[in-house]
């Protein structure tokens, strides 16, 4: 890193002003790339959990489809049955032979009740399960086009933006190299402690431009002067004045 120790504070306050014009730019870009692909994320999450849910209503329904087969045969079996006994009271030799026979036949009868009435309630459950999964595939297909949407409108900010981001990257490390490396040390911890990345602010309307707490005039004065780097009592931000922040620019 070059030394810059024998540069005036007004140039310090400069360079650090400088790297933090640069890097807002490139926080902005990394805001506005970085709430889309959340959005993706999630949505891409959702689907996942929707198909899940359809994957989980094919195996009900399999399930409940196998019951409904299993007990159509059972209900054919057992009138299969009933005309096998029915045959065979036609030859029987005796009433207890015939009432034997008759038992059989009323058991029969049940099994075929107790099937038609599994097959109906299966019946009413496929349709419960089956509805659940339109309106799942329903859902689904709303939040794929959300998501291609979003999708679509990620890739021409990335596109539009990662030219620009590659060369304030390349300024940005540019600029840290003028910058005293103590100040730099405070900058970097600065812009770690707050979201909005903000480590040098301008006085504006006598308050703090990061925390916009009140600056004492007395403190607004040597700010003016530029003979010392002045931080904000409250969130320990370097400060510069409205002048010096509006006259530094970057290419």
């Amino acid at each position: 890193m070059a030394t810059v120790k024998d540069f005036s504070i007004e140039e310090k306050l400069v360079a650090v002003l400088t790297l933090q014009k640069i890097d807002s730019k490139i926080d902005d870009i990394k805001t506005l790339q970085g709430e889309l692909p959340m959005e993706v994320r999630d949505l891409e999450d959702e689907i996942q959990g929707l198909q899940t849910r359809i994957n989980n209503i094919d195996l009900e329904i399999d399930t409940i489809n196998s019951v409904i087969a299993e007990r159509t045969a059972g209900e054919k079996e057992a009138k299969a049955m009933i005309k096998k006994y029915e045959k065979q009271q036609e030859n029987v030799k005796n009433s207890r032979e015939f009432e034997a026979i008759n038992k059989e036949i009323e058991m029969q009868e049940l099994e075929v009740k107790l099937c038609e009435k599994r097959i109906k309630d299966a019946t009413f459950e496929l349709r419960d399960f089956q509805n659940q999964r339109l309106k799942t595939e329903e859902k689904m297909a709303i939040v794929q086009e959300a998501l291609d949407v979003k999708q679509v409108e990620l890739s021409k900010i990335i596109a539009s933006t990662e030219k620009e981001e590659k060369v304030l990257v390349a300024k940005s490390t540019e600029a840290k190299a003028h910058v005293d490396e103590r100040l730099l040390a405070a900058y970097d911890r600065i812009r770690t402690n707050y979201k909005n990345g903000i480590a040098v602010a301008s006085v504006s309307r006598e308050s703090c431009g990061g925390c916009f707490n009140v600056v004492p005039p007395q403190r607004q004065s040597e700010i003016r002067q530029r003979k010392k780097i002045i931080t904000c009592e409250h969130c320990g931000r370097v400060l510069v004045d409205t002048d010096l922040f509006e006259a530094t620019k970057i290419n």
